[in-house]
């Protein structure tokens, strides 16, 4: 293999559970589903945040949350971190973005610094290590539009111009008759967007991707990030896809009237939010989940005409394909909407990983029940590439060895945060911000959630997989709370911010104070026997008259 690239697919609340090969019973995704068949399915997956900005930002540093500090969406991510491109470009690797990163750069930390935004080292890091193909972070209502997005100048040159933002009044939005209705609001989303399948979001950015590839030099290795826009609300969809599935495709939602007693009461907060009311109720979700559905078989059909594009270019045979999403999406489980607390829907993402190597065949088209984190995928990419993984900085693990059939010794829990201080819910909590922070460890049997100032919530997977009863206050399970408690404080006692100080650089310096003839507490010379004579102290004659 002359040379290695990566598509890197990432969707935006693509709920773990909701693809063919993941058992789901009606959705169609027959080219998800063939690329499992062609790698390996890692069914314990869990995003480090089940918030976008965070989640990415952990993905792209290969760090936690509580490490590289991007603790909310909006929240820089400091210059001082090393991102995607500080690791991969090294190694001869172009890192290009088309659609989203979610990422915010430090504006306040490059001015205390001195560095000019524009330049190489500021444009590096406003854009999280990518070349920016094109970036489009998906979220444009008319408050937050910026002039000149490219995917709004698409519409208007399609004929979609009648407003200045297309992206909210014609891509998000439909026809009803009383007019236009925004996709913000949930009522009307089976109806039709206002844009055709071609020009809506996801076969946009595609095109965008296959306009990369087929730039494409042949020489040199690239990773190109396709980070779609959809799942995520708004749940619009273009014909034929807003109406594709129905009602009778609708699972019934995973909750039970036994939640809302006793309620732990950071939980019921999350309950309370005008999504967890809306997505309560049937109607609210045999209306969308229909076309959630739809958003995700789009995702399915363009991947197909994406794989059919690079098969003709012969890309396929040395390309890795990771398919995965930032986070889920509740849709009315456990009572709550939208994401952000750490029940599986939310905190769970589907990964799948298709090596071209050899060495690979012996794994492909098995699933692998390990306790993965998105920040194993960093390592990976650079142990694919080549590169020697930087372990003092990034906190994950290669899952290469997995996927060519390796049974490396793995972690027995993952770790997930949430920062909840900018909910709207935080002055209700009499908490200030920076005591708003919430953490989850997960074992394979065991899910603990700590917030401090709350009860503990504690599931039992291994016997209520679906995270129906709360055990946190339950006296019989004081020792399994103590137990996950002291997982989550080991956890955080590692090392965070070794980063400039290398492991095979540790071993070098060890003892190396001896080494340059620092000899502390010696008695006298005969303690030094044995050293080397050059380090030792020379004995100066007397030269007193």
């Amino acid at each position: 293999m002359a040379r290695k690239n990566i598509l890197f697919i990432m969707c935006d609340q693509l709920r773990f559970d909701y693809l063919g090969c993941a058992g789901h019973p009606s959705i169609k995704t027959p080219n998800i589903d063939a690329l499992a068949a062609r790698g390996v399915q890692f069914s314990n997956a869990y995003c480090q945040s089940p918030i976008c900005g965070p989640s990415r930002m952990s993905v792209y540093t290969g760090r936690y949350v509580s490490s590289n500090g991007a603790h909310s969406n909006f929240a820089p991510l400091r210059i001082g971190e090393r991102n995607i491109g500080h690791h991969l470009n090294p190694l001869g690797v172009r890192t290009v973005l088309v659609g989203k990163t979610h990422m915010k750069p430090d504006t306040e930390g490059m001015q205390r610094l001195g560095i000019d935004p524009e330049s190489d080292i500021g444009v590096n890091h406003a854009q999280a290590g990518f070349e920016a193909y094109e970036r489009d972070d998906g979220i444009h209502p008319d408050t937050m539009v910026r002039p000149g997005l490219p995917y709004n100048e698409y519409l208007k040159s399609k004929g979609y111009g009648e407003d200045s933002n297309p992206w909210h009044w014609a891509a998000n939005s439909v026809e009803t008759e009383q007019g236009v209705r925004s996709g913000f609001f949930n009522d009307r989303v089976d109806l039709a967007a206002r844009v055709s399948d071609e020009d809506s979001e996801t076969p946009y950015m595609t095109r965008r991707a296959m306009d990369f590839l087929a730039e494409d030099d042949g020489e040199t290795p690239w990773l190109l990030h396709l980070s779609y826009i959809k799942p995520h609300w708004p749940y619009v969809a273009p014909a034929p896809y807003n109406d594709m599935y129905s009602a009778d495709d609708v699972i019934p939602a995973v909750k039970s009237d036994a939640e809302l007693e006793d309620t732990n009461p950071l939980m019921k907060h999350f309950m309370e939010r005008v999504a967890g009311k809306t997505f309560g109720r049937d109607e609210a979700r045999e209306k969308v989940i229909p076309v959630y559905m739809g958003l995700i078989t789009q995702i399915d059909d363009q991947l197909g005409i994406l794989f059919d594009f690079m098969q003709q270019r012969d890309l396929l045979e040395n390309t890795m394909i990771v398919f995965t999403s930032d986070h889920g999406d509740y849709m009315g489980d456990h009572w709550m909407g939208d994401k952000d607390y750490f029940h599986n829907p939310s905190v769970k993402v589907p990964l799948i990983i298709s090596d071209p190597q050899s060495e690979a065949d012996a794994t492909r088209g098995t699933t692998d029940a390990s306790l993965v984190e998105l920040i194993d995928l960093l390592p990976t990419f650079v142990e694919y590439y080549g590169g020697e993984i930087p372990y003092n900085i990034l906190e994950g693990r290669s899952l290469l060895p997995k996927l060519h059939g390796d049974t490396p010794e793995w972690r027995d829990f993952v770790i997930s945060e949430y920062d909840y201080s900018c909910q709207v819910f935080r002055p209700e909590t009499g908490k200030e911000p920076l005591e708003c922070r919430s953490y989850m460890v997960a074992t394979k049997d065991w899910k603990y959630v700590h917030a401090p100032g709350y009860p503990p919530v504690l599931f039992d997977l291994k016997n209520d997989p679906d995270e129906m009863t709360d055990l946190g206050r339950n006296p019989d399970h004081e020792d399994i709370r103590q137990s996950m408690f002291k997982r989550l404080g080991n956890w955080s006692l590692h090392y965070r911010q070794r980063e400039t100080w290398s492991e095979p650089h540790n071993i070098k310096m060890t003892g190396m104070e001896e080494k340059l003839g620092v000899l502390i507490g010696y008695w006298d010379e005969n303690d030094a026997k044995g050293k080397d004579p050059k380090i030792l102290p020379r004995r100066k004659p007397n030269t007193t008259t």
